[in-house]
């Protein structure tokens, strides 16, 4: 059976072979990585369903990981998982990041953490859906307020945005406290714009958010890694991001997974630039004109 053994944790052997998969083998690794939990109790029409795939690709995602069918992959999703779960403290404390290890040199931790940016942005760049970011701009331009939500590390998501978009004209608004996000949703009317971030789509101050602003007609949308999740199903429009495994319950979710949402920032932006090309570029003018010209020393002002 080779490396198809339960001897390896299946879910990190799926996130190191999905870069060499086709797309549509990659679209079934990405639906169990995912939520491993939920997609342990699908049936193989399930997945391939959440996948967008045939039955039959859902097979050939089995034979590329030398597995003898799909019981064999649910049992070894779910050996995964308890194993997450069952570690002993002294276990748990030899994961400090996704993909590595206590005792890993700085050579081959510069390489994984290198290989899980990486994959962040190519999955990201597959599930980011183009209408999707078009939808989303044409509110942008049209909403007089443009409001960001999130927490923690995907803060900086955040306020990368906010960089982005007051540069293009536009009005944006980012609370750090969890509090006065969701107070603040509440002055939102339905010509404003909320973007909220989440990665596990979960967060609870992140998605009482988007439920306030959604109530008071703002239009929402989620940056988030799960489609399933209750960001999601608050939101107007979903822009998807890459999933990726925590391999630590101390440390979470690896900081890789925000290349996604700072990718998805970025897409957003570019495009919207590109689209009112000639308000955008007068903005950009009169701010690196009247505040960063200056800042850039003797040589960038002559």
């Amino acid at each position: 059976m080779g490396e198809s053994s339960m001897g390896t944790n299946l879910l990190h052997r799926i996130s190191r072979k999905s870069s060499s998969l086709s797309p549509a083998l990659r679209g079934v690794a990405d639906a169990i990585l995912a939520d491993p939990e939920q997609a342990q109790g699908l049936s193989i029409t399930e997945l391939a369903n959440r996948a967008g795939v045939a039955d039959s690709t859902v097979s050939r995602f089995l034979r590329e990981l030398e597995l003898d069918g799909y019981n064999q992959l649910r049992l070894g999703i779910a050996q995964a998982i308890y194993s997450r779960e069952s570690a002993a403290p002294e276990q748990r404390s030899d994961w400090v990041y996704e993909g590595v290890l206590k005792g890993d040199g700085t050579d081959h931790i510069i390489e994984k953490v290198l290989h899980g940016s990486l994959e962040s942005l190519r999955r990201t760049t597959e599930r980011l859906a183009p209408e999707a970011i078009e939808a989303v701009i044409e509110k942008i331009h049209e909403a007089p307020v443009l409001y960001f939500s999130a927490m923690g590390s995907s803060a900086t998501s955040a306020e990368n945005g906010v960089m982005r978009f007051v540069r293009a004209g536009k009005r944006c608004h980012l609370f750090r406290d969890q509090s006065t996000q969701s107070m603040g949703a509440a002055t939102l009317r339905p010509s404003d714009v909320l973007i909220a971030i989440s990665d596990s789509g979960d967060s609870t101050s992140v998605v009482t958010t988007a439920e306030i602003a959604r109530f008071h007609g703002a239009y929402t949308v989620a940056i988030t890694s799960n489609m399933s999740s209750r960001l999601a199903q608050a939101a107007d429009t979903v822009l998807l991001t890459a999933s990726s495994v925590a391999s630590s319950d101390v440390y979470g979710e690896s900081v890789t997974a925000k290349w996604g949402q700072l990718f998805a920032m970025d897409a957003l932006y570019a495009a919207y630039a590109a689209r009112y090309y000639e308000e955008t570029a007068d903005y950009l003018r009169e701010s690196y004109l009247s505040v960063i010209k200056s800042t850039r020393g003797a040589a960038a002002a002559d």
